[in-house]
């Protein structure tokens, strides 16, 4: 979906964030914001769990390596809660384990460093609206 096709909807696709770096939270919030995207950031696992409303969420941007709880991790507890919101893993160098268990718990991994546009494309992807 483009950035046209989600203005054309008439409402923003709500995104999660987390990740601990701020100047990469900052930054991807700007560029999705831009695209069209509601986003909402946390710097862990723990503090989305403790402030955030998951109810019309489109889709969650979760790192792997966060302080505490992991990104899989954090999922896991979701899930575990009936969350069933589409999430997507950014990560640098993913081991063959953690491929793994990503494909296992049904998540994409887009690699860091974030050059290209894919995790924007992959993102767009989870919020379209299905048939």
């Amino acid at each position: 979906m483009t950035q046209a096709q989600v203005a054309a909807r008439g409402d923003r696709p709500r995104v999660l964030l987390v990740d601990d770096d701020a100047a990469l939270r900052a930054a991807l919030q700007f560029a999705l914001q831009l695209d069209g995207l509601s986003v909402e950031t946390f710097a862990s696992a723990e503090e989305l769990l403790d402030k955030a409303d998951v109810t019309g969420v489109g889709c969650l941007v979760l790192d792997q390596n966060l302080p505490g709880m992991s990104g899989l991790e954090l999922l896991a507890v979701l899930r575990r809660g009936n969350v069933t919101v589409p999430a997507l893993l950014i990560t640098t160098h993913p081991a063959a384990a953690l491929r793994r268990e990503a494909k296992a718990a049904d998540v994409e991994i887009v690699e860091k460093p974030l050059l290209s546009d894919a995790l924007l494309r992959s993102v767009l992807t989870l919020v379209a609206p299905r048939p």
